[in-house]
């Protein structure tokens, strides 16, 4: 393997990103921000992505600009019922077996959400560490100083890690502290505008392309 540490992230990446899980969690996200502020569901709902945009999540708008307490937004949000949505995922279980590096999830979700994740999908014996969002005080990704900090934490080196994401700025970040990347592009096809070391239409496919085999899309 070119690279010792595989830094992979959860939602969209692990699983397709048309599983359901997020429109679940954009649907609870909204609800709570309604009560919380006191406004309709279309004002929520247009404070909900305008903080992702600008924050990475809606979590680090609420709390700047609401005083928002993170722990009971964060557990309502991912009380999704993974296990209605997700299955055994065993061609997942076996790609991640051919990378034979230590692998951790990073991910701007909490660690009982990440947990029940891969207990669903049966993948979590493949991991060594989960960092959540509480890692860096709740500073979401992208966020370099975050990614670094895990790396260390890792014993590893930017130069020796594989950043694995479905977000284009996660993957910015990670560039510009001198990781390898791999960008899962859900089946969009290929941008060779973007510049990551790998581009694949699902996780699954990273062993293949790690061995050189070439995706037409």
């Amino acid at each position: 393997m070119p690279f010792d540490l595989a830094v992979i992230d959860l939602d969209n990446t692990l699983y397709s990103a048309d599983s359901g899980v997020f429109a679940r969690m954009d649907k609870r996200m909204t609800a709570y921000v309604a009560r919380e502020l006191g406004v309709s569901a279309e004002q929520a709902n247009r404070l909900r992505i305008a903080y992702w945009k600008e924050y990475g999540t809606t979590l680090r708008g609420m709390m700047l600009h609401h005083n928002m307490a993170p722990e009971p937004f964060l557990h309502d949000v991912h009380d999704i019922d993974a296990e209605e949505i997700l299955n055994r995922d065993i061609p997942l279980s076996v790609a991640l077996e051919k990378l034979p590096v230590r692998k951790v999830i990073h991910t701007n979700g909490i660690r009982e959400h990440a947990e029940r994740i891969l207990g669903r999908l049966g993948v979590a014996d493949h991991f060594s560490a989960i960092y959540d969002i509480r890692f860096n005080h709740y500073i979401p990704k992208p966020c370099q100083q975050t990614l670094a900090t895990l790396i260390e934490a890792e014993q590893s080196t930017p130069e020796r890690t594989l950043v694995v994401d479905d977000m284009a700025d996660n993957l910015h970040a990670a560039r510009a502290l001198g990781c390898q990347t791999a960008w899962i592009n859900s089946g969009c096809g290929r941008n060779d505008e973007q510049p990551w070391d790998y581009q694949i239409p699902r996780f699954h496919d990273l062993p293949a392309v790690l061995a050189g085999v070439k995706y037409e899309e």
